[in-house]
């Protein structure tokens, strides 16, 4: 009954992850949360397991992503590579910070955050390109900062690699096809400074791997993937406007809960 319980949040994750465009972390987060509970997995180390679970699962939807992107050569290999650097510092530290955080403050924390991706989607805050691609320092800073984010929050980083490079005056696909590549080390390093600094943590259970859920993991990732691809499939054939509207209100919900009703 769980495994099944799994793959459909991963069939409704990733079907809601393809048509509103956006990485499955603002999504599978929490879902995750809230399963958990219902599953009857208590304590104060449920959002810890909700985020790096996330993350883990991101390693796996990232890959199909860059596989489509790099067979169209929208790549720009260098950038990715540099802003990796970052990234795979920034990863590291965001499970550590996460570590430290008790779980209705991170609700919170990620509460807040799905109200600013809303406020972006609902009101179109993004900023105007024109300014020129920083140097290499630059661009392993803003990696790190990203990659930090990212692991707070259990999310693939594309909403924040995006507008960045964006504002950056890199075109829209190449920035979309970068962004891609750098959810790749995002999760993977988050997801592995969720799993060491979970090891000794006794009261987790039995199926964690530290604050990794295993038959989360393996559910969700097994059905996200095609279903991802169904709900790009219907997002062609819906309003763009209602959509973005759509998944608005459904942050503003979930922000709400984790804002004023964590734990």
């Amino acid at each position: 009954m769980t495994w099944l319980m799994y793959l459909a949040l991963g069939a409704f994750a990733g079907t809601l992850a393809g048509l509103f465009g956006v990485g499955g972390g603002l999504i599978i987060v929490p879902v995750l949360i809230i399963s958990f509970k219902l599953q009857g997995i208590g304590g104060d180390l449920v959002t810890h397991m909700a985020v790096g679970t996330s993350l883990a699962t991101i390693m796996f939807t990232s890959l199909s992503a860059i596989h489509t992107h790099h067979s169209r050569r929208a790549i720009d290999w260098r950038l990715a590579a540099m802003m990796s650097v970052g990234i795979v510092i920034g990863a590291w530290l965001g499970g550590y910070t996460a570590d430290k955080i008790s779980g209705p403050i991170l609700q919170r924390l990620i509460g807040l955050f799905a109200w600013l991706m809303a406020a972006q989607m609902l009101f179109g805050l993004a900023p105007k390109s024109g300014a020129p691609l920083p140097g290499k320092p630059v661009q392993v800073a803003v990696g790190g900062i990203i990659g930090w984010a990212s692991g707070i929050f259990g999310i693939g980083g594309g909403s924040l690699t995006v507008p960045f490079l964006t504002w950056c005056s890199v075109p829209m696909q190449r920035a979309v096809a970068v962004s891609a590549v750098c959810g790749f080390p995002i999760a993977l390093v988050g997801a592995l400074s969720y799993v060491v600094h979970g090891l000794d943590r006794a009261e987790l259970p039995p199926e964690a791997w530290g604050y990794i859920y295993l038959p989360a993991l393996i559910g969700v990732s097994l059905a996200s993937m095609p279903f991802a691809r169904l709900g790009a499939t219907w997002a062609h054939k819906l309003s763009a406007i209602a959509l973005k509207r759509g998944f608005a209100a459904f942050l503003v919900v979930v922000g709400a809960k984790f804002l004023f009703f964590p734990g």
